[in-house]
């Protein structure tokens, strides 16, 4: 790794970028400089730069923002945005049914990264927003996008931590094996209260032109038995997401 002296400006641009989260979109520059690292003359450069990009941009009382211009840039070139746009009218067509949570994710990396969500007032917890992550081993969309993954990918994810958010969370490698070896035989992810004692996930696969499985639909409903008069819900749509984006055939999920 670079000594500090020696990282390029684009680097030290991109920590900036980073220190902002979901939870936390305002900071000061002063926060800025703690969160990266950064001495508060240097943050306060390359912020006034990237405030005349139109990157990030200030309030009224000179907390920082991302800016308009970088989320413009980010959709306008997002290589997810045909997945989305093939998967809405059928997110829209099951959240009629469900009236909860509908939502649609990719791997990234070891995480869930979940591209849009629609809901409704008074749905069931839901701890997932667009653009958020979740670990791959607990949620019904990363249990999908895991059980399909590379074999390297999901020894690393047994060896990693499990965390139990839950006493229902597959917790353990053997709980969690067994559990993927299901979701493949049976072509869904269904899990009760495994991130909320209330909530209940189902995910289906979603398979681009190749057939590989690039995406998952879900759904986050209450943790009730009929629930299981979903799934058939939530397989249809991922097939028809499946079939606007190329794929071959119908098949078996």
């Amino acid at each position: 790794m670079k000594a500090p002296h020696q990282e390029s400006v684009l680097s030290r641009a991109a920590r900036i970028l980073e220190a902002f989260s979901q939870d936390e979109t305002a900071l000061t520059v002063s926060e800025i400089a703690r969160r990266t690292g950064l001495h508060v003359a240097t943050a306060s450069r390359l912020v006034g730069e990237l405030v005349a990009h139109g990157f990030l941009s200030r309030d009224d009382d000179r907390r920082v923002r991302i800016g308009v211009r970088l989320w413009e840039l980010v959709v306008r070139a997002s290589p997810t945005l045909s997945l989305r746009d093939a998967a809405m009218p059928f997110m829209e067509g099951v959240h009629d049914v469900v009236g909860h949570h509908v939502q649609l994710a990719v791997l990234d990396g070891e995480e869930v990264l979940f591209l849009e969500r629609l809901s409704a007032p008074h749905a069931v917890i839901n701890y997932t927003r667009i653009a958020g992550r979740l670990p791959l081993h607990a949620s019904s969309s990363g249990l999908v996008l895991l059980a399909h993954a590379p074999a390297a990918l999901k020894e690393r994810v047994l060896a990693g931590d499990l965390t139990a958010y839950t006493p229902a969370t597959p917790a353990t490698p053997a709980a969690l094996r067994a559990l993927l070896a299901e979701v493949r035989r049976q072509g869904h992810a269904y899990c009760p209260g495994y991130v909320h004692d209330d909530a209940l996930g189902i995910a289906a696969p979603v398979r681009g032109a190749d057939g590989t499985v690039t995406a998952a639909l879900s759904v986050i409903v209450p943790n009730e038995r009929c629930a299981q008069e979903i799934v058939p819900v939530v397989r249809t749509a991922a097939r028809g997401v499946s079939r606007a984006l190329g794929t071959p055939g119908t098949g078996t999920f």
